[in-house]
């Protein structure tokens, strides 16, 4: 066996070790390790969750990519562009492009009786994803599309519900201002909440048929395609490809498209989540300095309160190196205790609010309900060697105070 290791075990859990009055700083040390780490991971778990939670929701309305009339413009009434089956099938054709949809949107004006709000219909076709909405509808259900034949039933947000005193099954008057103006009466299948009031507020989902009449295009015109990808961090690589594809693609009266992704398109909200990671890295500079000054000083008292022990070895023939051993090794044992209560404690707190969803958030301000968790296992080892490797590190420094320790000085006083 390892001296070095067998020594800074010996002073660490034999019974020799309780004999030191170091012993409580030494174990406060420990108990800041776990309580850093414990906060940590917390910390990047919920940052994490509410930045994946809320893209998501974003996502769910306009996906990662779209690609559009390149003269189009960012208002809801969209030049169109030819459906193009080719076009798709290049695109489907990229690896971690999970799914394409055409989609088409019309700003209109729901009226009842005595309300009236402004939204924005978007138009889906049969080949449009639900499993979004389903996860989010609070009541009815969704509606089919069919080829044949257009529905008139639409699905509205709560906030609209609420705002007109609406529910499912109701008939309501949309009116679409052009000229000449029109309206159309649509029939309400299922409400849905997502908590992002800027995109509750106006977004009614329809028959994509309904915007193509309105807007007298031809069956295969449409605002554009949405394309959803397998992850955040394929939005870019996958927009560039797309780009290539599309770049020599014209419509028949000689426009091109373009390519836009979600980030590009609602930029002060993924701007606003970029923001979330200064708090990360400000609550994980603060554990790592506390956690690394306790253990500093905690090393400091055990190298003060042995020197004795230091003398006699360096006495015995050892060198400065494997004296400094013996201390880095005692302080691996404290610190990896302190890491498994860290552990134990940050993946109990985030799995019991995983679960059951203790601390509660307001959702108009935060746009979730309760505060989300992501345990990623990718995180955790990270900050676990991360806290080791800065630990050790900053242990280095009281470490070298043992090599101006030498034997005269310490066994002239034994």
């Amino acid at each position: 066996m390892n001296a070095e290791f067998f020594i800074a075990k010996r002073l660490v859990i034999g019974k020799e070790a309780k004999k030191y009055a170091s012993r409580s700083i030494v174990r406060f040390s420990s108990i800041s390790i776990a309580l850093g780490l414990a906060v940590m991971i917390i910390a990047v778990a919920v940052v994490t969750g509410f930045k994946n939670k809320i893209s998501h929701k974003v996502f769910g309305f306009g996906s990662h990519i779209q690609v559009v009339n390149f003269d189009g413009n960012t208002s809801y009434e969209t030049v169109p562009i030819n459906l193009n089956p080719k076009l798709v099938k290049e695109i489907e054709s990229i690896p971690d492009v999970t799914h394409v949809q055409s989609f088409a949107t019309k700003a209109g004006i729901i009226k009842t009786t005595s309300d009236i709000q402004a939204i924005v219909l978007k138009g889906i076709d049969t080949d449009f994803d639900w499993s979004f909405f389903k996860s989010n509808l609070t009541s009815g259900s969704i509606f089919e599309i069919k080829d044949s034949i257009s529905s008139n039933k639409i699905l509205i947000s709560k906030y609209i519900a609420s705002l007109l005193r609406l529910k499912t099954g109701d008939e309501i008057a949309m009116y679409f201002v052009q000229d000449p103006p029109r309206m159309r009466r649509f029939f309400i299948s299922g409400i849905y909440e997502t908590g992002l009031e800027e995109f509750d507020k106006i977004f009614v989902i329809g028959d994509i048929k309904h915007i193509q009449r309105l807007n007298d295009w031809e069956h295969n015109e449409i605002s554009g395609y949405e394309v959803a990808v397998s992850g955040f961090n394929k939005i870019e690589p996958i927009h560039s490809q797309i780009t290539g594809i599309v770049g020599l693609k014209l419509n028949p009266d000689g426009s091109g498209l373009k390519v836009t992704d979600i980030k590009e398109k609602y930029t002060q909200i993924f701007d606003w989540l970029s923001l979330q990671d200064m708090n990360v890295w400000i609550i994980l500079s603060l554990m790592l300095l506390v956690a690394g000054f306790n253990m500093v000083s905690g090393l400091l008292i055990l190298i003060l309160e042995r020197t004795n022990m230091i003398g006699i070895l360096k006495s015995l023939g050892a060198n400065d190196g494997q004296v400094i051993k013996i201390f880095l090794y005692q302080s691996m044992f404290l610190i990896a205790k302190g890491l498994i209560w860290g552990n134990i404690i940050g993946i109990t707190i985030c799995a019991l609010q995983n679960h059951f969803h203790f601390i509660q958030l307001d959702q108009s301000s935060y746009f979730l309900e309760s505060v989300p968790i992501n345990l990623n296992i990718i995180h955790i080892l990270l900050l676990n060697i991360g806290t080791i490797v800065l630990t050790l590190i900053m242990l280095l420094v009281p470490s070298f105070i043992i090599s101006r320790v030498t034997p005269e000085s310490t066994l002239r006083y034994t």
